[in-house]
């Protein structure tokens, strides 16, 4: 069974490509992820923000996604992530902004 996951593509007003992702990222869902990130970058030059504040869970799959990519993108989370991205070693590769997190987004 794969865990719900919204993937929203968008652009930040300066026209940065953003992807807002929402609830749990683990291995049922990374291919879709994965996907969700090449599109976004295939359609920009620079850098791809990944705003990860309405995620609940990121297990260590999530984790090589983001590690995979992460010449090219930055992140914003919130208190519960930022742990977990520091103890990856993630943090040391990327820029990661911390911020309030997110109403999570029904569908």
């Amino acid at each position: 069974m794969t865990t719900p996951l919204d993937l929203t593509p968008g652009r930040r007003p300066d026209g940065t490509a953003l992807l807002t992702v929402a609830g749990e990222i683990d291995m049922s869902n990374t291919a879709a992820l994965a996907d969700a990130v090449t599109a976004a970058l295939r359609g920009t030059a620079g850098l791809l923000v990944l705003d990860l504040t309405a995620v609940d869970y990121l297990d260590s799959a999530g984790l090589a996604v983001l590690f995979d990519h992460a010449e090219r993108i930055e992140v914003i989370t919130g208190p519960l992530l930022a742990p977990v991205l520091t103890i990856s070693g993630l943090t040391g590769l990327v820029t990661v902004h911390n911020t309030e997190p997110k109403k999570p987004h029904t569908t």
